[in-house]
C-alpha cells in the first residue's frame, strides 16, 4: 500500500535542504510513497530536479508577521489532501504541526536542518519554547548530524526514542575527481580555493575574502598562482567584491552570482572552502568531499563530523581570518598534500554519506511513524 507523506517546508528553493529532499524522491520508492509539498510561502524552479516521480506542489503565500490565515488555508488543504504522514522541516514550519494535529493527522516527522539564522547556536527561549510545546505532537525526529541529535535531546528535551540521525546522502556517481585538464576559465597552474553557496550572513563569505587577501598579501610572491572562486548570490556579494577591488585582487577571483553548472564548478577547483558561523550538514561540503576536494572550513556544527584536519582537510575557528589565511597557505603549493586528502576526502563520501543509505534510513523512520513493516 502506497503511502501520501505531505512535506511541510517554509519555502522550496535552492539549498541544502531542498536539494536532500529532492534527493529522497529521486531514491524512495514511487510504489511504497506519494509526495506532495506544501510551502508556506512559495516554491521555485527548482522542484524540477524531482525527475523519478511527479510530486504536487501547494504555495501558501503566508504573509510575514503574525496572521493566522495562512494555518486555515493549510488545514483545508491538509483536510483535502488526506496525507498518511506530515514532515515538517526546520523552526519555520514546525507551527504546521499543531495545524497538522488539528486535521486529525497522527503520524508525524519533524527534521531539523540547521538551526535559525537569527539563533545559531539554539539559545532563543521563545524558539525553545515553541520547540517543547510541539513536542507532544511529533511522532518522530529527524537531525542531519549529531550535533543536531545532541541539542534536540538536552536543550529541547525530545525523548531517545522519538530522535533518529541521519546523515545527508552525496550522488558520488554524478559529483566525482577532476578527469584530465581544468576548465577553461583558470590557468592549468593555478591553485583555486572555491565555494559554492548563498552569500548571506551565516555563511561568511567576508571572512573567506579577507583571508584570501591577507594571503596575497603577505606572500605575494607564493600566492601569485592563488585564484579564489565564490559562487551563490546574496547580500555578501557586492561585500566580497568590494573588498577584492579595494584590495586591487579583483581579477584574482570570479564571483558570478548564482549558476545551476556546481558540478563543472566543482571540477574546476583544488580545495572547497567553507567560511560559515554555523552548519547542519553541508551539502556542498559533502559534493566537496565527492569531488575529491580537500575541505577547509570552520570547526561549527556538523561541519566537524565531515572534515578531519590533517585527513581530508583543514578546521578553522569561525571569523578567524588569519587562520583561515594560513588553512589556505597549507595547499597552497602543496600539490602532494591536495591530492592525499582529496583521496580521502572522495572515500569518506563514498563509504558514509550515499544517498540509498540516506533514503532507507528515512524509509525506516517513516514505516515505523506510520507502524507498518
Amino acid at each position: 500500500m502506497t503511502a501520501h507523506i505531505v512535506h511541510i517546508v517554509h519555502r522550496f528553493d535552492t539549498g541544502g535542504m531542498e536539494n536532500g529532499m529532492v534527493n529522497l524522491f529521486n531514491t524512495l520508492s514511487p510504489e511504497r510513497y506519494r509526495h506532495t509539498v506544501v510551502a508556506l510561502t512559495d516554491f521555485s524552479d527548482f522542484r524540477q530536479r524531482i525527475t523519478a516521480q511527479p510530486v504536487a506542489f501547494h504555495a501558501l503565500h503566508r504573509a510575514p508577521g503574525h496572521g493566522l490565515g495562512w494555518t486555515v488555508r493549510l488545514w483545508k488543504l491538509l483536510r483535502r489532501l488526506k496525507p498518511d504522514l506530515v514532515h515538517t522541516r526546520n523552526l519555520a514550519a514546525l507551527e504546521a504541526q499543531f495545524v497538522a494535529a488539528a486535521a486529525g493527522i497522527r503520524a508525524t516527522v519533524h527534521g531539523e536542518h540547521g538551526r535559525d539564522v537569527f539563533d545559531l547556536y539554539g539559545k532563543n527561549w521563545k524558539y525553545n519554547l515553541l520547540r517543547r510545546a510541539a513536542r507532544p505532537f511529533v511522532s518522530n525526529y529527524i537531525a542531519v548530524s549529531r550535533d543536531i541529535e545532541t541539542w534536540l535531546r538536552l536543550v529541547i528535551r525530545v525523548p531517545p526514542r522519538k530522535l533518529h540521525q541521519i546523515y545527508n546522502g552525496v550522488d558520488s556517481a554524478k559529483f566525482h575527481p577532476r578527469e584530465g585538464a581544468r576548465p577553461a576559465f583558470a590557468h592549468p597552474e593555478s591553485i583555486v580555493f572555491g565555494s559554492v553557496g548563498r552569500m548571506v550572513e551565516v555563511k561568511d563569505y567576508p571572512t573567506l575574502t579577507r583571508a584570501f587577501i591577507q594571503l596575497v598579501h603577505q606572500q605575494p610572491e607564493r600566492a601569485a598562482r592563488a585564484r579564489l572562486v565564490i559562487v551563490g548570490e546574496g547580500p555578501a556579494r557586492a561585500t566580497c567584491l568590494d573588498l577584492l577591488q579595494a584590495a586591487g585582487l579583483a581579477h584574482l577571483a570570479w564571483l558570478p552570482g548564482e549558476r545551476h553548472d556546481i558540478l563543472d564548478i566543482m571540477q574546476a577547483l583544488d580545495v572547497f572552502v567553507l567560511p560559515s558561523k554555523n552548519e547542519g550538514i553541508s551539502n556542498t561540503i559533502l559534493e566537496a568531499l565527492a569531488s575529491g576536494l580537500p575541505v577547509i572550513a570552520t570547526a561549527v556544527g556538523g561541519n566537524v563530523e565531515l572534515v578531519e584536519t590533517g585527513v581530508n582537510g583543514v578546521l578553522v575557528r569561525p571569523g578567524d581570518v588569519a587562520g583561515m589565511a594560513q588553512a589556505l597557505l597549507g595547499y597552497l603549493d602543496a600539490p602532494g598534500r591536495i591530492a592525499e586528502h582529496g583521496a580521502n576526502a572522495r572515500r569518506i563520501a563514498e563509504q558514509r554519506f550515499s544517498i540509498p543509505a540516506m533514503a532507507a534510513a528515512y524509509s525506516a523512520v517513516y514505516e515505523q511513524t506510520l507502524g507498518r513493516k
